[in-house]
């Protein structure tokens, strides 16, 4: 990776206001003059999003080893055609959700062994970190009365038990390194974007220092 490219990673449990915060933050991003490339997992290529139409599908039913599978599958071609030729460039790249959706869901909520999954992360990944990852943090139930409130159907991720969803919760809250933030995603999305945003300009001052929240 160039030294200036640039990857954020939005991430959290359902309800927690994901693709929310990384629609606004690619807008704010692009207020600064800057077009970053956006990007989702499950998804952001032709394969992947096929990939993603199956893994969400409620009348689909998969053994917790090839939902990883296809996770890593989608995300190894993600990576090789879009993010990282992006970065090679020196483009800023936004992604909804990354590796550590699969360590959260597939991990925590499934029962994996952790050095399972990390040989298919590293598989799929070649290795590539986020330079920034910001989790929404929030509790499972709410979380969950957010999603009926707005009437999101239910995929099949959605369906998973409550203790599944606890389970994923507390993984995230629990995750920590020199580049993970922690968001309140309790609060308004006005705020939560102004949390991201003030995370995002410390960890790239040379880019958004000059561009308050």
């Amino acid at each position: 990776m160039t030294p200036s490219g640039f990857f954020v990673v939005v991430e959290g449990p359902e309800g927690a206001g994901k693709s929310t915060l990384a629609a606004a933050l690619a807008d704010r991003i692009r207020l600064s003059g800057v077009e970053p490339v956006v990007v989702r997992e499950p998804g952001g290529t032709p394969v992947a999003e096929a990939i993603r139409r199956e893994l969400l599908d409620p009348e689909r039913h998969w053994r917790p080893e090839a939902e990883l599978l296809y996770f890593a599958t989608a995300r190894a071609d993600l990576v090789h055609r879009v993010v990282q030729p992006a970065l090679d460039v020196g483009r800023i790249v936004l992604s909804d959700r990354y590796a550590l959706s699969t360590e959260a869901y597939q991990v925590a909520g499934r029962g994996l062994s952790p050095d399972f999954v990390g040989h298919f992360n590293s598989a799929a990944t070649g290795g590539l970190q986020p330079n920034l990852t910001l989790i929404l943090d929030i509790p499972s139930d709410l979380g969950e009365a957010r999603q009926r409130a707005a009437g999101k159907a239910q995929d099949r991720l959605d369906r998973e038990s409550r203790e599944f969803h606890r389970r994923v919760e507390q993984y995230y809250r629990s995750s920590g390194g020199e580049h993970i933030r922690h968001l309140d995603a309790t609060l308004p999305p006005e705020q939560v974007l102004r949390q991201a945003w003030e995370e995002l300009r410390r960890a790239r001052p040379e880019s958004f220092g000059a561009f308050p929240g």
